[in-house]
């Protein structure tokens, strides 16, 4: 249970623009799983994984059942991280933050 639950609405927009602002939907161009992407920097990305996508993609779904507790922990699939070059080599997806995000 979440010991804090932001209510005011700044911090919610705080909050809306760390997890989901400028987040630019990446298709991996294996699997056509889609994620989230936000590149801050060169060496800086953020993905944001949903449960559709996560089911859609093989190597997350072998990684899982390879489990002991069938959890994923900081896994990044080889496969989505090459879409997500060739999306920013290609102008899909910037880098560099801005507002701070």
């Amino acid at each position: 249970m979440a010991s804090f639950v932001p209510t005011d609405p700044e911090t919610l927009e705080d909050q809306r623009r760390y997890t989901q602002a400028r987040l630019t939907r990446v298709a991996c161009l294996d699997c056509l799983a889609a994620v989230g992407v936000k590149k801050n920097s060169e060496h800086h990305t953020s993905v944001q994984w949903s449960s559709e996508a996560a089911a859609a993609c093989p190597d997350l779904v072998r990684r899982r059942a390879e489990s002991p507790d069938g959890r994923l922990l900081h896994h990044a699939c080889p496969r989505m991280s090459a879409s997500i070059e060739a999306a920013v080599r290609d102008g899909r997806l910037t880098i560099g933050a801005e507002d701070g995000y």
